[in-house]
């Protein structure tokens, strides 16, 4: 998935290679996630009552999920709240932004949260795992942590977690509405026993469905495009409807079915249990409400098939959960990073966010997405006050995303797209209100986020205006003199090259040598890898200039210097991207060059393992007719 932006002198396009199974299995691994706790929290909210609250919650969740497939249609390079809102201004699309890294700051903890406690609840007495869950918090510290570790060699493999996992959820998810489908029963429904004002507020304290709902406008801008459609101008109206409709489907139906068989549950557990009275019932279910989906496999399990297929199918359930809920987590960090990085490369954060580890991961993102979801976790006291934090972040991100979507006069929106915005808008803001109003912490917490984003954004603006600038000793000796004479040309001849420089090198001597022995154009290509999955739209794809980088800047202007003095002409080619090798091999192919030269690699085993090796995918997958050439 890898985010190009473009060099200056040749015209390209973010690789749109994820397909609609590809974009579903991602868009379920953060959206198919929530029932694993809604449900649960929904009981603990309302009790017998709930089912009602469940549905209301599928039922907007459903009206969402139809809006962002109008979104898509529009925005085939991406649709998030941070490019929708830019058209209505930038401090309207940084706060979008900031409400989006709320909600993956608890995304992120909560995730981790909720998938330990799929492996740890109902086996209290096995020592270890009982001391986990009494440190449940820190524990879920240490998980994100050794996440921030795996995200330190970038996001290109665990990345894909969750496309593995989609599969055996949904199989996992069938099983066990089939398991307790024979039990459905409406005999334990119970009316509502509050008013209405007070089953409003429990219906937005449990509306957590719609987290990861974002996530599909930000994959259009590498989906592949419908048929009939260009790069130019791209559609991508009929992939993402594939990859959101049964997506939206399966979380929709699932949850009301998984909620409904949750009511019915006392049936079961006065069978294998004996009788017992409701609030005994209830006591037992609200104990196991954290994993309420492995707490009814076991007992729905055991109903159908006896007690040591329900032991078996719960601890299924339990691990399967346990990996999608990591995977959950990792997405929402890797998330965070692109987003932190986006906006400062965009001006709208410290310029220090851009600054990268030696494996193109930004090292502050990085730190802040670890981090902000570890102090939210020292803070929390429970699953439940955890939750409190979470909707008002995803809830506010959707808001802006959809207002900004009402009132833009510069997209062709047809008037009833326009009255489906404003009607989801009107009313998810008003559950905006409504969490700001009854949830202290929640409210606390958002304006900690957008204090201390703005307050980095006002920084960012003032200190734009300087003109000098720091580089490192690495940057200072690429143009250190004594370098020159290590470029010094052995042999002359002539045809047309491209190198990818990773610096001053002898790959890049090599290439000068070869292009004044050939008479050849020598395409000098400067990759800067950067390890973020977050593909915002627009402002993903610009027109990045060398100059605005300093290694790059170094490593040109010696180049050019050198050429101009041998006669050589040297075509400075630059880009950014999350894949290294295939905007060499896309660039290679876009400019017709005959040979491309590239230096050894010199990464270590454990770099190689978990980013792969460049040069190894190059040669595996550059066309016949151009010649590659490892110096090394």
């Amino acid at each position: 998935m890898a985010d190009l932006i473009l060099t200056e002198t040749a015209a390209a396009h973010r690789p749109r290679n994820v397909d609609w199974k590809r974009a579903a299995a991602l868009l379920y691994g953060d959206w198919g996630t929530s029932k694993a706790y809604v449900i649960g929290l929904a009981f603990v909210a309302a009790g017998f009552s709930s089912l009602p609250i469940i549905l209301a919650v599928c039922a907007l969740t459903g009206v969402v999920g139809i809006n962002y497939a109008v979104i898509c249609r529009y925005f085939p390079d991406g649709g998030g709240v941070y490019s929708a809102a830019k058209s209505q201004g930038r401090l309207l699309a940084v706060v979008g932004a900031l409400l989006l890294v709320a909600d993956l700051t608890v995304t992120a903890a909560l995730s981790g949260w909720s998938a330990l406690t799929y492996v740890i609840s109902g086996a209290e007495h096995v020592m270890w795992l009982k001391f986990l869950k009494d440190h449940i918090a820190f524990t879920t510290i240490g998980v994100l942590l050794f996440l921030g570790f795996i995200n330190w060699f970038g996001p290109k493999h665990s990345g894909t977690l969750a496309v593995a996992l989609a599969l055996p959820t949904v199989v996992v998810v069938i099983v066990l509405v089939g398991l307790s489908a024979p039990h459905l029963t409406t005999h334990f429904l119970e009316p509502r026993h509050e008013s209405f004002g007070q089953l409003w507020v429990q219906f937005v304290g449990v509306i957590l469905a719609l987290s990861g709902v974002e996530a599909i406008a930000n994959l259009t801008g590498v989906m592949k495009l419908d048929p009939g459609s260009t790069p130019d101008k791209p559609k991508v109206r009929k992939e993402s409807l594939k990859a959101i409709t049964p997506v939206a489907i399966e979380v929709v139906v699932g949850t009301a079915l998984l909620g409904w068989a949750m009511l019915s549950l006392p049936a079961v557990l006065q069978k294998s249990i004996g009788p017992m009275h409701h609030d005994q019932i209830a006591a037992v279910m609200g104990h196991r409400n954290e994993d309420m989906l492995r707490f009814m496999g076991e007992q729905f399990g055991a109903a159908t098939f006896g007690a040591g297929f329900g032991m078996v199918f719960g601890w299924l359930v339990g691990i399967v959960f346990l990996l999608l809920l990591l995977s959950a987590a990792n997405t929402a960090i890797v998330a965070m990073v692109g987003l932190l990085f986006m906006t400062a490369r965009d001006r709208e954060m410290p310029r220090q966010f851009k600054r990268l580890n030696k494996h193109g991961v930004p090292l502050f993102p990085l730190a802040i997405a670890v981090g902000l979801p570890c102090i939210v976790l020292l803070t929390a006291t429970s699953f439940e006050s955890l939750a409190g934090l979470y909707a008002i972040g995803v809830v506010g991100a959707i808001t802006v995303n959809l207002g900004s979507c009402t009132f833009n006069r510069g997209i062709g929106f047809t008037w009833y797209d326009r009255a489906l915005f404003g009607t989801t808008f009107a009313i998810l803001a008003l559950v905006e209100i409504t969490l700001a109003s009854t949830k202290p912490d929640a409210l606390r917490f958002v304006v900690f986020v957008l204090l201390g984003g703005l307050a980095l954004r006002a920084y960012t603006q003032k200190r734009q205006g300087l003109t000098t600038m720091t580089v490192t000793h690495q940057v200072a000796a690429m143009v250190s003199p004594d370098l020159v004479a290590t470029m010094e040309p052995r042999l002359e001849e002539g045809q047309k090259i491209m190198v990818a420089a990773r610096g001053v090198t002898p790959a890049l001597a090599f290439a000068l040598e070869e292009a004044q022995l050939r008479k050849a154009t020598l395409c000098v290509l400067y990759v800067k890898e950067i390890s973020v999955y977050f593909t915002g739209g627009p402002t993903a794809v610009g027109r990045a200039k060398w100059q605005d980088d300093p290694e790059a800047t170094a490593i040109m202007s010696l180049t050019m210097k050198l050429g101009a003095e041998r006669d050589i002409p040297v075509l400075p080619v630059y880009a950014v991207s999350e894949d290294a090798a295939s905007t060499i091999l896309d660039l290679s192919a876009t400019l017709g060059v005959d040979y491309l030269i590239i230096g050894a690699s010199q990464r270590t085993a454990m770099a190689k393992l978990l980013g792969g090796s460049v040069v190894t995918s190059v040669a595996q997958q550059l066309p016949d007719s151009i010649r590659l050439v490892i110096f090394g």
